[in-house]
């Protein structure tokens, strides 16, 4: 359970919780694309040494993925019948919630005012839109 109590009123419905091998892949495919697009830009400048290109982005990915995995995963959202509780003291009201839609990996969350969210790293992003937007319009599943 996360360290969010919701108000007395409130049922929770789920915690969502982010999936480390998701954040693995997402990473790999990261370190991918950025070696490929470094090898061709050094190609392309016309340095001798282009495979170091892929080195920098594989060992800048590596710091990256181990540094923010902690955080990444201390991301947890509790979805009540009212809100979506979210890290750092965010509360949404399920009333305020426009749209709720996968993007690759991540639910992205906007409201009415437009301000947007994004839980990350999900198994099921899609599924977990659909559960959002479920609970919103008061059909628990």
């Amino acid at each position: 359970m996360s360290n969010v109590t919701p108000l007395p009123n409130e049922t929770v419905i789920m915690e969502i919780r982010p999936d480390r091998s998701v954040y693995n892949r997402e990473h790999l495919i990261l370190a991918l694309l950025g070696a490929a697009l470094m090898y061709g830009g050094l190609m392309y400048v016309g340095n001798p040494f282009p495979w170091t290109g892929i080195v920098g982005s594989f060992i800048a990915i590596f710091i990256r993925w181990f540094y923010v995995a902690s955080e990444a995963m201390d991301n947890v959202w509790t979805l009540t019948d009212k809100r979506l509780y979210g890290p750092s003291e965010r509360s949404i009201l399920l009333a305020d919630i426009d749209q709720a839609r996968s993007l690759f990996s991540a639910t992205q969350i906007i409201t009415d005012d437009g301000e947007k969210y994004m839980i990350k790293y999900l198994a099921d992003p899609k599924g977990c839109a659909e559960k959002i937007l479920a609970t919103r319009n008061g059909v628990f599943k």
